[in-house]
């Protein structure tokens, strides 16, 4: 490691809104990554004005190293050119710690982050994972299904006729390496997603829809795509319309 650089901190976010109350963060991010969040003046966001606030949550309770519009922010999202990587990593190789901050869960994982933290590795600079919320490793351990083995897939295609193709493989891949599939959608089309995995899945396999998860309105269903079928059909769907939801698929 390069012990000249500073450490390159992997921080949590919520998983949506909090309340502005003192305690609003603690059973979500533990004490110990809000400390080491609040002496960190340098952060590279997907989202500045969520880091933001993300930081007046903090120090409700942890001061913050310096007053909030001080802190430096750099922006890192998939509209970010890869040339830029190199001059937010600049801080970090002159001796400045830095925090990578997502727009929700944890940097790097179905966020754009990633590529910093490989380049970080390259320039030998110190990656510390802190511990915090991850809607896939909670919609995993709260569907009931293969928790040995599952693949994150992103999003699906928009299209009908493609989204319904790439449901059947994911279908074929699970059946066959007995594997769990995460899927998210654009929370709008979250109506789509299900009624595509219901009509497309066969009868027996399994399908999870995991809502809100770790705030007040959380909501977790396991069901056979034949009884998500029934229920849509009566008007009985989920209530996901515009809130993050994870999809999983277990095929039987």
């Amino acid at each position: 490691m390069n012990s000249m650089s500073g450490t390159l901190y992997l921080i949590p976010n919520t998983l949506g809104a909090s309340d502005a109350s003192p305690d609003a963060l603690s059973h979500i991010i533990p004490e110990q990554v809000q400390a080491i969040t609040s002496r960190l003046d340098y952060f590279v966001a997907e989202n500045a004005k969520t880091a933001r606030a993300f930081l007046k949550l903090i120090a409700l309770k942890h001061p913050l190293a310096r007053p909030l519009q001080e802190i430096e922010i750099a922006e890192l999202n998939v509209n970010t050119p890869a040339q830029a990587l190199a001059g937010l990593l600049a801080p970090l190789l002159a001796g400045r710690d830095a925090g990578l901050v997502s727009e929700a869960g944890v940097p790097a994982v179905a966020d754009p982050g990633a590529d910093l933290v490989r380049m970080a590795h390259q320039h030998g600079i110190t990656v510390k994972p802190l511990v915090g919320p991850s809607s896939l490793l909670l919609a995993v351990m709260a569907s009931g299904l293969n928790g040995q083995s599952f693949a994150f897939n992103g999003y699906l295609p928009t299209d009908a006729a493609q989204r319904v193709k790439r449901i059947k493989e994911l279908e074929q891949r699970s059946r066959a390496e007995k594997q769990t599939q995460l899927l998210i959608e654009t929370p709008y089309r979250n109506g789509a997603m299900l009624d595509a995995l219901a009509g497309a899945c066969q009868a027996g396999t399994l399908i999870c829809v995991a809502t809100d998860l770790s705030l007040p309105g959380e909501s977790i269903r396991t069901m056979s795509a034949a009884k998500w079928k029934t229920l849509l059909g009566s008007g009985q769907g989920p209530d996901f319309h515009k809130k993050p939801t994870v999809f999983l698929l277990l095929a039987q």
